[in-house]
């Protein structure tokens, strides 16, 4: 029996799909090691309150041996209350006919009041994990609401995205995705991402000389990693939930857990003008942790290729933080 002080973990919307995939792994262990009892704090609009004690029984009903406790709520100041994570799941999705600046200020107008809850409630070591999209804005949106938190508590997901372009490369190479390694994502979580096959490795080798097909790593590749989102509820009819909830798994535990030699985990961090990416920006980067704090990994090779690939997406999280400048004072 443990005896380890829980962890408190805020998971807002709560009572959506991607929360559905995700809670009860979150409960059973695996998040945070099969040692460590967690504490549950569920967040939702009022008007899914209803759909979430559902949810909250079907946890009861697991008889979770390291589930702490369950604690559902509406209002942020006792969701946020003494956690020491924060994963932000809920964001408004786009809707028809609705601008890229209209979805960004609508989520501006969820993501501020959670910064500042979280900064004025939360337990002093927090760290606060974006899945919402557009989550580098969003992700940018909170840290800036809650600036007295130091900046680098700040992360968003491209895990799904590295998830994907891993399993690409196995599959072109012909291996388990357990060989390959060091697969960046550059960038917004949006089809302007960039997934780097330059420096990925595929049996500690380069993935250019396991597989022999460029034009495929250039285009194909890229293009089915970057439209995978489309493409998944385009065949299912709703947005990717479970993968989505592994992504988020693993990215917690790619913090908490120091990364292999060699290798990296893709994370949407602040910028620090590496690569010379705009100071700021909440980017996605090659990121090692040594299980205390998380640092981007230098040296990773751009050809012209790549640092195109990354101009782009570039520009477009710069136009994104212009789109919410006014909510970032």
């Amino acid at each position: 029996m443990t005896t380890k002080p829980p962890i408190s973990v805020a998971i807002t919307g709560a009572a959506g799909q991607i929360a559905y995939s995700l809670l009860f792994r979150v409960a059973s262990g695996a998040m945070f090691g099969e040692d460590v009892p967690v504490s549950l704090r569920l967040i939702e609009v009022e008007p899914a309150m209803r759909a979430l004690e559902g949810v909250a029984m079907e946890l009861d009903d697991c008889a979770f041996p390291l589930l702490a406790g369950v604690e559902m709520t509406s209002d942020l100041d006792v969701g946020f209350d003494g956690v020491n994570w924060a994963i932000l799941v809920g964001a408004m999705p786009r809707k028809a006919g609705m601008e890229r600046r209209d979805l960004l200020s609508v989520n501006g107008s969820i993501f501020g009041p959670q910064g500042r809850a979280i900064a004025k409630r939360a337990s002093s070591d927090v760290r606060v994990f974006v899945v919402g999209n557009p989550c580098n804005t969003n992700s940018l949106i909170a840290r800036h609401a809650a600036h007295e938190l130091p900046p680098e508590r700040f992360f968003a997901m491209t895990r799904l995205d590295q998830n994907r372009a891993t399993t690409q490369l196995a599959r072109a190479a012909g291996v388990a995705v357990s060989q390959v390694s060091n697969v960046a994502i550059w960038g917004n979580h949006s089809a302007t991402q960039y997934p780097d096959f330059l420096n990925a490795k595929i049996s500690g080798k380069p993935a250019t000389e396991m597989i022999s097909d460029h034009a495929w790593l250039r285009d194909g590749f890229i293009t089915t990693v970057q439209k995978r989102g489309a493409a998944v509820i385009e065949a299912r009819g709703a947005s990717s939930a479970a993968s989505a909830a592994n992504g988020i798994i693993d990215s917690v535990r790619s913090i908490i857990t120091p990364t292999n030699a060699g290798d990296c985990v893709s994370l949407i961090v602040p910028s620090k003008g590496e690569y010379g990416i705009p100071e700021g920006l909440q980017f996605g980067f090659p990121v090692s942790s040594d299980g205390e704090s998380c640092q981007v990994v230098e040296g990773f090779e751009l050809d012209d290729f790549a640092r195109a690939k990354i101009a782009i997406t570039t520009e477009e999280l710069v136009g994104e933080r212009a789109e919410v400048a006014e909510l970032l004072k």
